[in-house]
């Protein structure tokens, strides 16, 4: 047993030296994030037990996302009443008072003899971290090849994150509308800035951070809840080679949600290319990983642009943005939700059978239930869509559990599924009031969808994990209907219906998008875009886990050669889409397996190479000015150069990307243009009076002029002007950049 021990402490020394030879210099950054991680799911353990009481390792992995979420919560919480200043000291004192409950907490029930810790199961809990620490190792390595906040929505998200650092309150100023506040859902960026403070570390890093946090995440917290479902649904059958079946889906199920693609790139990728070479299909474009992301409309191109995005694709492409930051937190409800379900079917059945105000008291008061309330509260802060999105998944979990443990009671089911529908939406309403008050909503309605996808397009997407949940459900229901209505449920073993449910969801998510959608300002050919974006993003979350189980399921569990053969052919193709994480990382990253080429983390280090003229300038921002004030540069439209300066020092301009102001500011175009003539004035204008006044209207402070109010004023710049209006703070001697604070 001890030789056992030496050997895997020394694997995990060696994980840690190798992240030191990787990493090098950003390898401190990394370790920090690691053992803070580690320290704050060690500290919610106490609590993650009584939500994870069945799980064997009593929810160890969940309890990282849990010590990050409701220390971060209640800090913001505190930040956005005015009771405390959103800073460094404050982010550590709500910690340390967390911990310190929690420690009393601990030594209460070391007293009552209430478990805990994961006693038994440490050769296990080894594993799972040993697995988040490679992946959040790996994932932390790749992105040192690509580290820039630059391209894509890179800006707005590296933007967010700097407005909130340098903020001493939340919501911080819109860096893109000085004159408001950000008005989108921040909250996932603000965890990033959370564990930022708490680590002392800098934006810079922590970008990369975050987002390679959560890929590591998103490999481990899947595969420990596969392999607890696989555990469970196995039994007393996990003997000999069949020990590994748990271990082997929940391995496949990290890759299928953070590495996998879809047949896609499997298709297009692998199978067309070699057609071509035979002659019988023409020849295609090399394939470019974002191709599996935007297919339909788009090939063929037609009036209807839709996007699909998947876990993977986004932590290639870095971008820290609000459905993929809010992942772990959609795995927790997800782990909570199945431990729920686990913990309510084994209660003694007499108890629902005597239905009374006690046992609806009881009903009203379950963990469970109220933990995804209080998660459901958080999306409508971290993403709105997944509050819809999983107050439809707990509502179909609950309901069907209830039946089942009611017996087919139909007053009482639908008299308490009721009440805890209310229940939740009613604390969920709650949790997110600091936010939904001052928060304007962006969407216009829902409307029919008038433009429908390709079958053969939604096939080659969906195809794959649809066929696998309807061969599964059809398989599970088939010997079990023939029974009275509730009782073929009640002959579903949990972590069955549990992923019956689940894939059932995701399918339902593929579905909505033609026949529905949110209108948004989108309307003009991406009218389906974002519902399509954000519904199957999710569902391909929960295809990843459903596929994971369902595979193991047909090869392990089911003893009919066709059921196994289908398995086996699902599982080849889910490995065949995994190739698209190595076709991803080569085009993004490039040559991986030269650790000479690793660039670091520092994600403003593009600056000296894509903006040379201005980088000194905006380095000079970044170091010497606190607070907000706001610093005017010349504004532009979406997805360009333009906003350098805002974006990388977080400080607030008049009016930034044109596309995200109209989205988050209600489509109000009119005055978006006015802002825009007027931010020209300011730089062109031969009025002083004039510009003295603008000046004064939006507060500016500073007033960059740099390589792209050049190229957009030209010759209009009226530079005598600007210059009379206060003092030049800082001028770069090479380029002619220059910084002027106004009088």
């Amino acid at each position: 047993m001890k030789k056992a021990w030496i050997g895997k402490g020394t694997l995990a020394v060696a994980v840690m030296a190798l992240a030191g030879f990787l990493l090098g210099k950003d390898s401190i950054s990394f370790y920090s994030w690691w053992m803070l991680a580690g320290i704050l799911g060690l500290l919610f353990q106490p609590l993650t037990a009584r939500l994870f009481s069945g799980f064997a390792d009593r929810g160890w992995m969940f309890s990282k996302v849990i010590g990050v979420l409701i220390p971060g919560y209640l800090t913001w919480v505190l930040v956005v009443g005015g009771i405390l200043p959103f800073t460094t000291a404050s982010c550590i004192g709500v910690t340390a008072v967390c911990a310190v409950l929690l420690i009393v907490w601990c030594f209460q029930d070391a007293k009552k003899r209430i478990l805990t810790l994961p006693e038994g199961q440490w050769n296990l809990v080894y594993w799972e971290e040993l697995i988040f620490l490679v992946m959040f190792l790996l994932w932390t390595y790749l992105a040192g090849f690509r580290p820039q906040a630059y391209g894509t929505e890179k800006f707005m998200d590296y933007g967010f994150m700097e407005a909130m650092m340098r903020s001493v309150t939340l919501p911080a100023k819109d860096l893109w509308y000085s004159l408001e506040n950000i008005n989108y859902y921040y909250g996932g960026q603000y965890f990033a800035v959370f564990l930022t403070k708490l680590t002392g570390t800098q934006v810079a890093v922590t970008y990369n951070l975050m987002r390679t946090f959560e890929a590591g995440l998103m490999f481990a917290l899947p595969c420990s809840l596969v392999w607890q479902l696989l555990r469970d649904r196995m039994g007393k059958s996990l003997v000999g080679k069949k020990k590994s079946i748990p271990v082997l889906g929940g391995l496949l199920t990290g890759v299928a949600v953070s590495m996998a693609g879809n047949m896609h790139y499997v298709i297009y990728a692998w199978i067309w290319p070699r057609l071509a070479d035979l002659g019988i299909v023409s020849e295609r474009d090399d394939y470019w990983f974002p191709d599996a992301t935007r297919y339909i409309g788009h090939d063929p191109e037609t009036a209807d642009k839709t996007i699909h995005e998947f876990p993977s694709y986004s932590f290639v492409l870095g971008d820290l943005h609000a459905h993929m930051v809010n992942l772990i937190f959609v795995i927790l409800i997800l782990g909570i939700l199945y431990a729920w379900m686990r913990q309510k079917r084994k209660q003694d059945r007499e108890t629902f059978r005597q239905f009374g105000k006690s046992q609806v008291v009881a009903e009203l008061l379950q963990p469970g239930i109220l933990a995804a309330a209080v998660l459901l509260g958080v999306y409508q802060w971290t993403n709105y869509w997944d509050f819809v999105i999983y107050y439809v998944v707990t509502g179909a979990v609950v309901l069907f559990t209830n039946i089942i443990v009611y017996e087919g009671r139909v007053r009482r089911i639908a008299a308490v599924t009721f009440l805890q529908a209310v229940e939740v939406m009613a604390v969920a309403m709650v949790v997110a009031l600091p936010f939904t008050l001052t928060f304007d909503s962006m969407t216009q309605g829902v409307a029919l969808a008038q433009n429908h996808s390709a079958f053969y397009q939604l096939c080659i997407l969906w195809g794959l994990p649809v066929v696998l949940v309807l061969i599964y459900g059809v398989t599970l229901l088939w010997e079990k209907v023939r029974s009275r209505r509730w009782a073929f449920l009640e002959g579903i073993r949990t972590p069955d219906l549990y992923i019956l449910i689940l894939g059932l969801c995701a399918v339902g998510l593929i579905l909505i998008p033609e026949l529905v959608y949110v209108r948004d300002i989108y309307e003009n050919g991406n009218a389906r875009s974002n519902t399509m974006f954000k519904l199957t993003y999710q569902a391909y979350l929960m295809f990843g886990i459903s596929m994971g189980y369902i595979l193991f399921w047909l090869l392990a569990v089911c003893r009919k050669r066709w059921k196994k053969v289908a398995g086996a052919v699902g599982l080849s193709l889910l490995l065949m889409t995994s190739g698209y994480f190595g076709n991803a990382v080569r085009h993004w990253y490039g040559e991986v397996w030269r650790p000479s080429l690793y660039q670091g983390l520092d994600a403003t280090s593009f600056l000296e190479v894509d903006f040379p003229a201005d980088a000194a300038a905006i380095r000079w921002l970044r170091e010497n000015i606190q607070g907000s004030p706001v610093v005017l540069e010349a504004n532009g439209l979406s997805y360009t150069e333009y906003e350098r300066v805002s974006a990388m020092t977080g400080l607030p301009t008049i009016l930034g990307w044109y596309t995200h102001e109209q989205l988050w500011r209600g489509n109000d175009v009119e005055d978006l243009n006015e802002k825009s003539a007027e931010v020209q004035e300011i730089y062109t204008s031969t009025e002083e009076q004039r510009v003295r006044s603008l000046l004064e209207k939006y507060d500016v402070s500073y007033i960059f002029v740099g390589s792209t109010e050049w190229d957009k004023y030209g010759s209009s710049l009226n530079e005598d002007l600007l210059q009379s209006l206060g003092t030049v703070v800082f001028q770069d001697e090479i380029y002619g950049t220059y910084i002027l604070q106004v009088e």
